[in-house]
């Protein structure tokens, strides 16, 4: 079975966007530190990741320091949150993340 190529996008104004954002992973351990904010890519090969190659802009949430240093494995995940918890976590924020932007007038889709 073949998956259907999707487009990758890459997006300063999305990347800028995360500057001063509250985080949208909000994993336990989150520090509410708007001032680490970043935007946080997904970490599945489904995605668009690869071996030294981030995921696709629009598969990404906005993150603080200590939520962004679990989802990419630098932290241990939270006593009892399983994989499939912070997979779902994250969906859930790169959905809240699209809104965010949006609002910002920034289409997560295709920003360039």
């Amino acid at each position: 079975m073949q998956f259907a190529k999707r487009a990758y996008v890459r997006s300063k104004k999305i990347r800028d966007a995360a500057r001063g954002q509250a985080c949208t992973l909000r994993f336990p351990v989150c520090n509410q530190n708007t001032e680490t904010v970043v935007l946080c890519h997904s970490n599945r090969g489904a995605d668009g990741k690869g071996m030294g190659i981030k995921s696709s802009d629009d598969r990404a949430a906005f993150g603080c320091s200590a939520c962004h240093d679990v989802l990419d494995g630098r932290a241990p995940r939270p006593a009892g949150m399983t994989v499939e918890m912070m997979d779902e976590e994250f969906e859930r924020a790169v959905r809240m993340t699209h809104t965010v932007l949006r609002f910002m007038g920034i289409d997560p889709q295709g920003a360039s």
